[in-house]
């Protein structure tokens, strides 16, 4: 019965998609632990520190640099027809030369936006080697999600686990050679990989023809750039804090707080990573038939009650063990952060789940307006507290934040709930 019950579930394109995103989230968060607990075990704490810095840092570049254009692939290609070809490759394009931008900007200034970091500037191999994994995330990001407009989200999954199984690798060989380098090179390297594979081999599969080609057709993006623009002003507010916050900490309370911190947020984002991946196959939904919104909302939600709520408790019960894993001084210095991470994977999902709907509607003003108040509230009671409470001071911001957000957004759908309900 259960297994028959499973079966028509997962034909449905909102749950098999939703269950392809949260593996691949899933599985890159575990193996992100793995990755992050070799690196603890193999290289010093400020290593870890540095290192998880400067990922945090071609994260930031790399989500500046698509434009709003993951999401902008998500909502027009299904509809593309005879110029899904030219769309994709024209995203690919605009995103890539961007993120070439902005890491030499990044580079140029680093001595004002982060001057623990002032090393990199100094060595030829390191600007090169900051300038291609940025390029190569942002690509990675693009391709995955034109895996999601097809719905095939099977192949962003495959695409991840190339990168997991690489990055694994790298870490353990570079450890020989490198010291925080040798985590970074991991890193960026696995991911060149794992997008060089997708691009040239699994992208042909989902579009039937499909080549790599550097071109730009107005034409083609002139229609979805203000649709990506509004998104892309949403993502960057609503990801910003996500990836300064490892920035603040080491510019403020030094390396090795910064290594306790990031590993419980990236345990924490293995929380974050079912709304996330749920929220994105719902509007992969919507922008295929927008009539059934209302139903895949409903379903959205309680998948999302199915699997967060035993997982935070799971977290609560098992959190300091976990963190035991890396060493003795983790679990004495972030337990009580990632518990408060945890719990804001209650208020985060409401958020999300909300924001698809919005994408899906087209209607950004709201989407834009909270997750500017979220950034702003997150990094300047961070700002505030990290000094007097350290690490736990960025964990109180972020729960505070996004209860904050969950409260308006419970208000905004309260007068609407019945109408939108019965659609």
């Amino acid at each position: 019965m259960f297994r028959k019950t499973l079966r028509q579930q997962l034909r449905s394109p909102l749950y098999r998609n939703a269950l392809f995103l949260m593996t691949n989230r899933g599985v890159t968060s575990v193996i992100g632990l793995v990755f992050w607990l070799l690196a603890a075990k193999l290289y010093l704490d400020k290593d870890v520190g540095l290192a998880s810095a400067i990922i945090s840092s071609v994260l930031l570049l790399s989500l500046i640099a698509t434009m709003g254009l993951d999401y902008a692939l998500i909502r027009f290609l299904p509809n593309a027809g005879r110029d899904s070809d030219a769309l994709v490759n024209s995203c690919l394009t605009v995103a890539g030369l961007m993120s070439i931008v902005v890491a030499l900007v990044f580079i140029t200034g680093i001595s004002l936006w982060s001057p623990a970091l002032l090393f990199l500037r100094q060595d030829p191999v390191l600007i090169g080697a900051f300038i291609v994994f940025t390029v190569g995330w942002t690509l990675y990001v693009l391709v995955s999600r034109t895996f999601v407009a097809r719905r095939r989200a099977g192949y962003s999954l495959v695409q991840g686990i190339i990168f997991n199984i690489f990055r694994l690798i790298l870490i353990i060989v570079l450890a020989t050679f490198f010291a925080a380098f040798g985590i970074f090179a991991a890193w960026g390297i696995a991911v060149v990989v794992a997008v060089g594979i997708a691009t040239l081999l699994l992208l042909p599969r989902v579009q039937a023809g499909y080549r790599p080609l550097p071109v730009i057709k107005r034409d083609v993006l002139n229609e979805m750039m203000r649709f990506s623009f509004a998104n892309y002003v949403a993502i960057l507010l609503w990801t910003a804090p996500i990836l300064i916050l490892p920035l603040m900490v080491l510019n403020l309370l030094g390396a090795e707080s910064n290594a306790y911190f990031y590993i419980a947020w990236s345990i924490a984002n293995i929380l974050f990573s079912v709304p996330i991946a749920i929220s994105l196959s719902l509007f992969t939904e919507g922008s295929h038939d927008e009539e059934r919104l209302g139903r895949d909302t409903r379903r959205s939600l309680r998948l999302i009650l199915l699997v967060i709520v035993p997982s935070v408790l799971l977290i609560l019960l098992l959190g300091d063990k976990l963190l035991f894993l890396f060493d003795p001084a983790y679990a004495e210095n972030a337990t009580t952060l990632l518990w408060v991470l945890a719990f804001s994977a209650v208020p985060l999902s409401l958020n999300h789940i909300y924001f698809g709907v919005k994408r899906v509607q087209m209607r950004m003003k709201s989407v834009i307006g909270l997750t500017a108040f979220m950034a702003v509230a997150t990094l300047v009671l961070s700002g505030i507290l990290l000094p007097r409470m350290g690490i736990l001071g960025a964990g109180i911001a972020w729960l505070s934040a996004q209860s904050a957000v969950a409260l308006v957004i419970i208000m905004l759908w309260l007068p609407h709930i019945r109408m939108y309900s019965s659609r």
